[in-house]
């Protein structure tokens, strides 16, 4: 049992159990008069700022139920169009807001939150409290209210013996507490998911919009790509080449007149092929490693572990192969991780989590460095992200100031069967 978790979550309870309260049915007792108020004009001024208050709300409440509960809740709205102004822009923003579907899930929220929501939330702080209670009342308060018939759950409250039974009650609710309230918080954010998210239209919706934007990306990060190799081949092999060619045509000039010499430039040509040789194959590991391609994933990110300057553990669980895309897309951005931590973290360790489970390939890198970092900083993490968009994957990162960074990466596929693979 994790003392620790449980009385977080009766905490997180209590919260969310005022949060219902204190604004969800504020707002809904407003947006319903702002409704109402519709029809004699004035609705038409105050709705628009009234669902502005219950969108932040409802986004608030999002993204609570992915921070503490763990359920990720998609935002559903729309991208709002042009509006004119004045008070005809006001009538057109009301107009589309009140036909946006998710405002009235919204709005069904409002009305869900203060029942179900507040139950789960006062359940999960009251069982903690309840449970305390009980050694309040075995500390002596029992006695003044001997005279009412007071009963702690199933127990008579009305001398120490039972005092001290309303006690040991109290430790089994605070038992129950403490393995129950995690579960009760998550319920809550289910609750939350189950009315504030995407319904299926908007759901399909919004995947559209982001393959769409994955497909310019994936063409963006391959024509950036192209340009890195035709750079590459420029600047370094080709140049080689080159200057091969030209020591071979002096070369054989000079056979005859200066053998000495022709012996001297070849070895110096020996020399340049051996470096553009390298350079190719330092290229072509930049495109597909030789050891993903052979022996997979697993074993790619080990050796990328193994050339880190930091020291790093590695623990990967049923990762068998994968199609070929997935494993690059994986194995670069594993590697972009810990470039950035080389570079930015100051960090001691790192330590990567790599396992394959429903479906899902999820990769967690996490380093003790000195944490804040931020994807608008060019660190390399937008990048990457929109890589693994190309493959419906998420990049999910947490990096208070001070550290630890976790990064979560997370792609749908499935284990390739060896015959599948071979083909």
């Amino acid at each position: 049992m994790n003392v620790r978790a449980g009385l977080t979550a009766s905490v997180r309870g209590l919260a969310l159990a005022l949060l219902s309260m204190a604004f969800s049915l504020v707002l809904f007792c407003l947006s319903v008069v702002s409704i109402t108020l519709i029809v004699v004009g004035l609705g038409v001024l105050t709705t628009p700022w009234i669902m502005r208050a219950v969108r932040a709300n409802a986004t608030f409440r999002r993204g609570l139920a992915g921070k503490w509960s763990g359920v990720d809740v998609p935002v559903p709205y729309r991208t709002p169009p042009r509006f004119e102004g004045g008070l005809v822009g006001m009538s057109q923003r009301c107009e589309w807001l009140l036909k946006d579907p998710a405002t009235w899930r919204d709005l069904l929220w409002l009305i869900v939150d203060p029942i179900a929501g507040f139950a789960l939330g006062i359940f999960a702080a009251g069982l903690i409290a309840y449970g305390a209670w009980g050694f309040v009342l075995a500390a002596g308060v029992w006695r003044p209210m001997r005279d009412v018939g007071y009963w702690y759950g199933f127990i008579p409250v009305d001398s120490q013996l039972t005092a001290f039974a309303a006690a040991g009650l109290g430790v089994l609710v605070i038992a129950a507490g403490l393995r129950y309230d995690p579960a009760l918080v998550r319920a809550h954010g289910l609750l939350t998911k189950a009315f504030l998210a995407p319904n299926q239209e908007r759901a399909l919706e919004l995947r559209i919009e982001r393959l769409t934007e994955s497909r310019a990306d994936a063409v963006d990060v391959s024509a950036a790509e192209l340009r890195r190799i035709e750079r590459d081949l420029h600047d370094g092999a080709q140049a080689r080449l080159v200057a091969m060619g030209m020591s071979l045509g002096t070369i054989e000039h000079l056979v005859r007149t200066d053998p000495d010499k022709a012996v001297q430039m070849l070895a110096e040509t020996r020399k340049f092929s051996a470096e553009a040789l390298d350079e190719l194959r330092q290229l072509v590991r930049g495109i597909h490693p030789p050891v993903l391609a052979e022996r997979g994933l697993g074993d790619a990110v080990r050796a990328l572990a193994l050339r880190s300057h930091i020291r790093t553990e590695v623990g990967i669980e049923s990762v068998g192969r994968l199609a070929a895309p997935v494993e690059a897309a994986a194995y670069f951005a594993v590697s972009e991780m810990l470039t950035n931590v080389a570079k930015h973290a100051e960090a001691q360790r790192i330590w990567i989590d790599m396992r394959h489970e429903d479906g899902m390939l999820r990769i967690t890198v996490t380093d003790d460095g000195k944490g804040g970092a931020d994807p608008t900083r060019g660190t390399g993490l937008t990048g990457t992200e929109r890589r693994l968009g190309a493959f419906d994957g998420v990049l999910a990162l947490n990096s208070p100031p001070g550290g630890p960074t976790t990064v979560t990466i997370e792609l749908p596929c499935e284990v390739l069967a060896e015959e599948t693979r071979a083909h």
